[in-house]
């Protein structure tokens, strides 16, 4: 059984800082591509960055400089250092993998960016 756990969100000014730990179980990680996601109030989910299981990385538009994404095949883990946060960056995050063409998802951590 696939399982994600999200963890780290929180609430932070503009300009701060964030790191964000997804904990993956249920597959062979290390062959796996990771994603994270988010979703603002009122708005669809969004691809933020992902990572293949060559460590290759790709960032959405609006936060490639900012955030980094990584992964750990020791701890199954994959995080998102988010740095120079904005309040457009208030969002549910999600982390997500596919395995035989299904998609799968955490539970989610809410971060929010306000003074």
């Amino acid at each position: 059984q696939v399982r994600l756990v999200e963890s780290g969100g929180g609430l932070v000014q503009p300009g701060g800082s964030l790191r964000l730990s997804c904990a993956a179980s249920g597959i062979n990680f290390r062959l796996h591509a990771m994603a994270w996601y988010r979703q603002a109030p009122g708005k669809q989910r969004e691809l933020v960055a992902n990572i293949t299981s060559n460590s290759n990385t790709n960032y959405a538009n609006s936060v490639r400089g900012r955030f980094t994404i990584s992964r750990d095949n020791v701890w199954n883990r994959i995080y998102l250092q988010m740095n120079s946060l904005k309040p457009d960056d208030t969002a549910v995050y999600y982390c997500s993998t596919t395995r035989q063409g299904l998609a799968y998802w955490g539970q989610g951590t809410r971060v929010t960016v306000s003074s």
